[in-house]
């Protein structure tokens, strides 16, 4: 039975760092796309970051880039997400996800979640 299991997350003061990990067991990580999604209270879920299968082309949000790293390790089959400079906007319950072949770094297009951690980031 596959699953995706995220960790990580926590309160931080505005500009403080957090590293998320997403642990997947049941099937093999790296034969999928990945991807780190928010979602705050009232919003849509939206994606933070993703790596596609095959060339590995990463993509980011404006509002994170150069804040933010996607990784991922095969090997321990666990993806991760680097959040440096973080700020109040960046609060939200992170996802992480995966997908054979999404079209875009979108929700709708991945099929495989985590529950969630929350990450709080006060100013």
């Amino acid at each position: 039975q596959w699953l995706l299991e995220e960790s990580g997350g926590g309160r931080v003061q505005s500009g403080g760092s957090l590293r998320l990990s997403c642990k997947a067991s049941g099937f093999t990580l790296g034969e999928y796309a990945i991807g780190w999604f928010r979602q705050a209270p009232g919003t849509e879920r939206e994606g933070v970051s993703c790596i596609s299968t095959g060339s590995g082309t990463i993509d980011y949000a404006d509002s994170v880039k150069g804040r933010f790293t996607i990784s991922r390790d095969n090997g321990e089959n666990t993806m991760y997400l680097q959040m440096n400079s973080l700020k109040p906007e960046d609060t939200a319950v992170y996802y992480c996800a995966a997908a054979i072949r999404p079209f875009g770094c979108l929700p709708g297009e991945y099929d495989y979640w985590g529950l969630g951690t929350q990450v709080t980031v006060s100013s």
